[in-house]
């Protein structure tokens, strides 16, 4: 009981969206001189920006990506192409401003902040946010991943981090990961909270072979079966068969939607948070946009559980927050169309 009074308390409420104002926005698009709906997507981006900005035409200035980092110790099970090491060292590269999300970052104007939630490692470089809880997940087949408290803790973290992007002025957010072994808690994830087979979820991640997809498989059932996650309960998910910056990616969502900050996620290890955050507070839903589609296949199941549809199809499967960052380009896309094209009246019609 004390944990669930703990969890009510933790989550906050997230606020309708402007409809008279997306109201607005929908006849301002519906004049401009083109087709009705010709810009698809853009469209439907643009006016839901406006109706989480209460701002006919909004702007979006000032954009960054979150990457929350931490490993898992069900690497010991041989389910990635890279061992735990790698984490850290990518940690740094991100740190030397040297990562794929780092150089779409540069390209397209936005931030990169790189926050340690569960990382092994004991010195961090400079430019990384400590926010350690522990040092790496448990081997989720033989037990736990974390306590529910330390799931909390993580879901903290993101709300914090949220608030602080929220008064530092950032319009755009988006939310990246690190930490090897991450794609496995969140097949995890998503099989408890879809219900879904574990072969219909599980993909290649790191770019792993034959062998070491089916040690996956395996080693995700085997979580399943040794913590029995409760479906109905995301927290008891996260804490069991997640990760450190999955709940982080949770609370994040969670704290950005509840201030009306504009929330892009990435590839399947975000969108398991996303479905995670949508379950505990589904109003979440109408501040998330999602980026792209990744290669890995629980993602189309878990956009599909959020009814979403992704702005891109390129085949990724990197995470950190490259393809939110990607997308970018198209959310300036559609409030310059909005406010620079003409419109028929301007035309005399």
């Amino acid at each position: 009981m004390e944990r669930k009074k703990e969890s009510d308390d933790l989550f906050p409420s997230v606020p309708g969206l402007h409809v008279e104002t997306m109201a607005e926005a929908q006849k301002h698009v519906d004049n401009l001189t083109k087709p009705l709906g010709a810009l698809g997507r853009l469209e439907e981006t643009f006016v839901r920006l406006a109706g989480i900005t209460g701002e006919t035409v909004p702007s979006l200035d000032r954009k960054v990506v979150v990457v929350f980092c931490g490993d898992h110790g069900v690497t010991e099970e041989g389910v990635s192409a890279y061992p735990s090491e790698v984490t850290g060292l990518m940690i740094r590269n991100f740190c030397d401003g040297k990562a794929a999300v780092n150089v779409f970052a540069r390209c397209y104007g936005a931030k990169v902040r790189v926050v340690d939630v569960g990382s092994q490692l004991t010195e961090l470089p400079a430019g990384v946010l400590n926010r350690k809880v522990r040092a790496g997940t448990a081997n989720m087949v033989k037990g736990p991943a974390m306590s529910g408290a330390e799931a909390i803790q993580a879901i903290r973290v993101g709300l914090e981090m949220a608030q602080e992007m929220k008064e530092q002025g950032f319009q755009l957010a988006a939310v990246g990961e690190m930490g090897i072994g991450n794609t496995t808690a969140a097949a995890a994830v998503s099989a408890s909270l879809t219900g879904r087979p574990v072969e219909e979820l599980v993909g290649r991640g790191t770019g792993i072979d034959d062998v070491a997809l089916k040690k996956k498989g395996e080693a995700i059932r085997r979580s399943l079966e040794v913590n029995q996650p409760d479906p109905s309960d995301p927290l008891d998910v996260l804490a069991k068969v997640g990760g450190l910056e999955l709940a982080a990616m949770t609370g994040f969502i969670l704290g950005a939607c509840a201030q009306r900050l504009s929330t892009v996620i990435d590839g399947v290890i975000s969108t398991a948070s996303a479905l995670a955050a949508f379950r505990l507070v589904p109003g979440v839903r109408d501040y998330l946009f999602a980026s792209h589609l990744s290669e890995e296949p629980a993602h189309q199941v878990l956009l599909k559980q959020l009814e979403l549809d992704p702005l891109i199809d390129a085949s990724m499967r990197l995470g950190e927050g490259s393809g939110a960052v990607l997308s970018f380009p198209l959310f300036d896309g559609a409030v310059a169309a909005a406010r620079e094209m003409a419109t028929f009246a301007d035309l005399g019609m």
